[in-house]
């Protein structure tokens, strides 16, 4: 009479690996999805400057970008090495002279262009923020930089004032933005960034304080190769008191969505989305 070993051996291992297939798809369906990485680089800031600092001014919006990012600042160097895994990259008012009696700040050069584009260009977003009013706002260097992207920091002004954005805009459509002065952001038609504005400053919707109200971009993005860029005039409307409408300088803008603004940019920067 013959006896058969091989299939309850055979099933047995069926069994074994068909457990830790569903054990694995299990594991990888209750992992938590990894979060893109958001770099706000100081690497550009006056030592010294203390507007706009990561536990600061800005430690709110921050705050709450980490629950949708893995979020991370500093003042290291910008190289290919550095920016490997990030997603968004972050430069806020980069400053023009130093701050106090610490040593220059570092301007944007022909090499860091060189590491920024490259970074772009391989699919990661880039947002740049600037107010050029009374707060040692670096231009030359850094419209270096924005011009491979068809993008350009102007000095022409236009005063606070809340913005309701058309809905028909993309990424931020019918959301109100509260921005606290800034100037105008140039972007070139016909670039082969695809650069275009995306917000227009409406005449019809006055500022709050002051006359400054020029036509214009005060939004604009680009395209460039897989990744993304924005430039906003304004370093302070993501800042702790324009979120919470405190204010800024004796002016408070309220009702307005400046963080949800700024969270669909930082999505659209790192992927295209707009979530």
């Amino acid at each position: 009479m013959k006896t058969h070993f091989r299939r309850p051996i055979l099933f047995g291992l069926a069994l074994s690996l068909a457990s830790v297939v569903l054990a694995a798809r299990l594991h990888s369906a209750d992992a938590p999805a990894k979060k893109p990485v958001f770099l706000y680089t100081r690497y550009f800031n006056a030592v010294g400057e203390t507007r706009y600092l990561p536990d600061g001014t800005y430690k709110d919006v921050l705050g709450r970008l980490a629950g949708e990012f893995e979020v991370r600042a500093g003042r290291e160097s910008l190289t290919a090495e550095s920016l490997k895994n990030v997603s968004v990259l972050l430069i806020s008012n980069p400053s023009d002279k130093a701050a106090g009696a610490n040593p220059p700040p570092r301007h944007v050069s022909a090499a860091d262009a060189e590491t920024i584009e490259g970074f772009v260009q391989r699919g990661g977003g880039l947002i740049v923020l600037g107010n050029q009013e009374n707060h040692n706002l670096e231009v030359e260097d850094m419209n270096k930089l924005l011009g491979r992207f068809g993008l350009q920091f102007t000095n022409l002004y236009t005063d606070v004032k809340k913005l309701v954005i058309p809905r028909e805009t993309p990424i931020i459509g019918g959301l109100r933005w509260g921005y606290y002065t800034g100037n105008l952001v140039l972007a070139s038609a016909g670039h082969p960034a695809k650069s275009r504005p995306l917000v227009l400053n409406d005449l019809q919707q006055k500022p709050l304080k002051g006359e400054r109200d020029q036509t214009g971009p005060l939004i604009a993005i680009a395209e460039p190769g897989r990744g993304h860029v924005v430039v906003a005039t304004d370093a302070g409307w993501i800042s702790n008191d324009a979120l919470s409408e405190k204010g800024i300088g004796g002016v408070a803008i309220h009702d307005q969505d400046n963080w949800e603004i700024f969270r669909r940019l930082s999505h659209w920067a790192a992927d295209g989305s707009t979530k």
